[in-house]
């Protein structure tokens, strides 16, 4: 049919990209739409919706991993076939709720979903995420899918929530704790406005393979790549074409790589893990704010990540004993004070955590008058 400019949308072709999010929507939020009038944690990772029809929809949140097999989703599919009229929803933290309008039925699915165990015993749909708790780490790619990562994601996250486990299933933290990975500096992972932020992060220059770098490149599409004009053409001693990188102007990020497969920037010693804390998302009390480094490097140690998991576990446990009631990381650390942040966890201070962005009194302060 001619396309016709006074009706743009008559005849369009509808099956481009992703169906409309409301053919998947559970009737009883279809039919209330925009007339709920309240919600209730009922014990950590359930929770109630109520209308003001009086209709209630029931979330039971469970912890899920980003990598999934199809068996796992087959079996996510067949407990909401069961239990919820075959509706559910993925949270953006990679958690499942189950959505049931069957008040009695989430007894049921509660106690089906603690039932299922994994061969080595461990529970294969944890409940909770919820409240003043620790909810599932958002994470980008790691090793199993990016090509730039200073560090895994799957292993590193997997490590970290066996570590802090119970605090998933438990509200009893002074306030949420949000915990996000992002494997490089490129930072798909939302690492820079979280409570606690692990991000991979690579301390040397991409490495040149003379051999291959004049087949497998476009010279000119990895120099432009560079967003600060670190990479310039060489020669080799034989008279190949070559690049040449800076190592005083790189930073690191890895785009070189991305146009050319000839210049790996992972390496062993020189990739690791930092540690940033403080950052939320949240306007409640306090403004959102940036997370900072308070850990510049930790090695890569797979496959369990001790070191990591270690510091992560220790910036939580003194942040749930001194904070108050609500108050979110990053307002603790400020109420007492960094100072005493760094003395408390036992994190030694370093002049690589000096921030020398332009505006540094948004972030660290500057003045001698620390408060102490």
């Amino acid at each position: 049919m001619p396309y016709d400019p006074s009706e743009p949308l008559k005849d369009r072709i509808t099956d481009i990209g992703p169906r409309h999010y409301g053919e998947f929507l559970p009737p009883v939020i279809k039919n209330n739409k925009g007339k709920w009038l309240y919600h209730e944690i009922l014990q950590p990772g359930v929770l109630v919706h109520v209308a003001e029809s009086g209709d209630k929809v029931f979330s039971v949140r469970v912890g899920g991993c980003r990598l999934m097999s199809v068996e796992h989703l087959r079996e996510i599919c067949d407990i909401a076939d069961k239990y919820c009229e075959g509706y559910l929803r993925f949270t953006t933290r990679n958690n499942i709720e189950f959505l049931a309008s069957d008040e009695s039925k989430v007894k049921p699915l509660i106690d089906d979903l603690k039932s299922r165990k994994f061969p080595g015993g461990s529970n294969k749909f944890p409940i909770g995420g919820t409240g003043a708790g620790v909810t599932n780490i958002v994470h980008t790619q790691g090793w199993a899918h990016c090509h730039t990562p200073a560090i895994d994601a799957s292993g590193v996250v997997k490590a970290i929530m066996d570590g802090i486990y119970d605090e998933f299933g438990h509200m009893r933290l002074p306030a949420p704790v949000r915990v996000s990975l992002a494997c490089c500096l490129n930072m798909c992972g939302a690492v820079h406005c979280s409570d606690i932020a692990i991000l991979g992060i690579h301390r040397k220059p991409p490495m040149v393979d003379g051999e291959w770098i004049d087949k497998l490149c476009e010279l000119p599409l990895a120099i432009a790549a560079c967003p600060t004009g670190a990479i310039k053409p060489a020669k080799t001693a034989d008279g190949k074409k070559s690049l040449e990188v800076n190592a005083e102007r790189c930073m690191f990020c890895g785009n070189c790589y991305t146009m050319c497969a000839a210049m790996p920037l992972a390496d062993e010693v020189g990739s690791g893990i930092a540690i940033l804390v403080g950052g939320k998302l949240s306007n409640r009390i306090s403004k959102p704010k940036f997370s900072k480094v308070v850990i510049p490097f930790i090695p890569n140690e797979p496959p369990r990540w001790p070191s990591t998991v270690n510091a992560v576990k220790n910036i939580l446990d003194v942040y749930s004993k001194d904070a108050n009631k609500y108050e979110r990381l990053g307002d603790w650390a400020e109420r007492i004070g960094w100072e005493r942040f760094f003395e408390k966890t036992n994190i030694p201070f370093t002049h690589h955590l000096i921030d020398d962005y332009r505006f540094a009194y948004t972030t660290w302060r500057q003045s001698t008058q620390f408060k102490f």
